[in-house]
């Protein structure tokens, strides 16, 4: 299943849409959580590019994962779509698209097939496994097919000829082929970094090889098993003050990291573990107020600004996850809560008070309770379709 005891397995993806073009002809299909007893991933890539390739790859996913997930035999689901799916007899019967496809099933095991997508490769302690494979022929089409129980810190990662290809009458005669995108990814792999990070370091290589003017629809999708982390984030102080004590000790009650953010809220923690609060006057980002220091807290940052900043990061990083390029090497307090949430944590808890800050009653600021809501809400919300495992308690 995609949830263990103690790991957890993860799923990050991105594309690049071929110059010229608004559609991407690459699809990824995903069913189920982490918490499901069974997952299907499917890469699909559409032959050509624009909105028929967009229309094909799109069918083509969603078929497969819709039928494995019902019930059907990945074999007779493959079947089915291979005989379902016509061929460009003009360009020597190449099929209208290609597919990769893993089922994540009991005890973390994959079945990984592929048809026609450039071989995925499977990485161990950073460097490629070798997998034995198996053939099987369908309607005269050949998918490679094998399977293999992931254990911790394992990576597969399917890509679309876009990545194989990238560079090709740009920076390559020929592109750069398997072997050298084996090379960079074992070069790049750190047991640290998200299955998303992973796949957009990797396309943006691939976007650097085509001069920012991919030739090709261009799609990583990173599948990873990863041990589960669990963060505590405080945001804001009860509302009754006769609650802090209690509030702290089921805070401090759980394991893992702890996240303290506003001022108000350091200070009920500063005074419940008996600590002097240690304030940096270093604006790292003139945007982002100083962090601070309590000892017992792994990071203490201001509030409603700091946590406005990480949900424009988290949308960004459901999207094209541009800025991770800026957030994962700063240490200003966005961007060290960023790395905490995005990067590390499986399981966060927010403890969020509802008490009114006489702070955000100065109406130069502009902030209620009200916006405090809204941003943990849809913070939850990001981080959840991130695949983490989210619960908030009110106090």
């Amino acid at each position: 299943m995609g949830l263990g005891a103690n790991s957890l397995v993860e799923l990050g993806y991105l594309s690049l849409n071929k110059k010229g073009e608004e559609l991407c002809g690459d699809h990824v299909e995903a069913t189920g959580n982490i918490e499901s007893s069974s997952r299907t991933f499917v890469l699909a890539d559409g032959l050509g590019s624009g909105v028929q390739a967009n229309i094909l790859s799109t069918l083509t996913a969603t078929m497969l994962s819709r039928m494995i997930e019902g019930g059907v035999s990945i074999e007779e689901s493959v079947e089915a779509v291979v005989k379902t799916l016509p061929v460009a007899k003009s360009r020597g019967n190449v099929a209208y698209s290609t597919f990769s496809i893993c089922k994540l099933a009991k005890d973390d095991v994959l079945y990984v097939y592929n048809y026609d997508n450039p071989f995925p490769v499977y990485l161990r302690h950073g460097k490629e496994l070798s997998v034995p494979v198996q053939e099987v022929t369908v309607e005269g089409k050949k998918i490679s097919y094998y399977q293999i129980r992931m254990e911790e810190d394992d990576a597969l990662v399917f890509m679309s000829d876009g990545v194989l290809y990238a560079g090709v009458g740009e920076t390559m005669n020929f592109g750069w082929g398997r072997e050298e995108i084996v090379h960079y990814l074992e070069a790049l792999y750190d047991r640290s970094i998200s299955a998303k990070n992973l796949a957009t370091l990797l396309v943006d290589h691939c976007s650097t090889l085509y001069n920012h003017r991919p030739g090709d629809d261009t799609t990583a999708l990173v599948i990873k098993k990863r041990p589960r982390v669990s963060v505590s984030v405080m945001v804001g102080p009860p509302t009754n003050p006769e609650d802090d004590e209690k509030v702290m000790r089921l805070f401090f009650a759980r394991g893992g990291k702890h996240i303290v953010c506003g001022g108000t809220s350091t200070k009920v923690v500063a005074r419940y573990l008996d600590k002097p609060i240690l304030t940096d006057l270093d604006y790292l980002d003139k945007d982002v107020p100083p962090i601070s220091h309590v000892e017992g807290v792994d990071l203490v940052t201001e509030g409603v600004i700091t946590l406005n900043r990480v949900l424009q990061m988290a949308k960004d990083y459901l999207g094209p996850n541009g800025l991770y390029f800026e957030w994962t090497f700063r240490q200003d307090g966005a961007s060290l809560l960023a790395k905490t949430l995005f990067e590390e944590a499986s399981d966060i808890s927010f403890f969020v008070g509802c008490a009114v800050n006489p702070a955000h009653q100065d109406p130069r600021y502009h902030i209620d309770i009200t916006m405090k809501m809204q941003i943990v809400d849809e913070l939850t919300k990001a981080l959840r379709e991130m695949g983490k495992l989210v619960k908030v308690a009110y106090f």
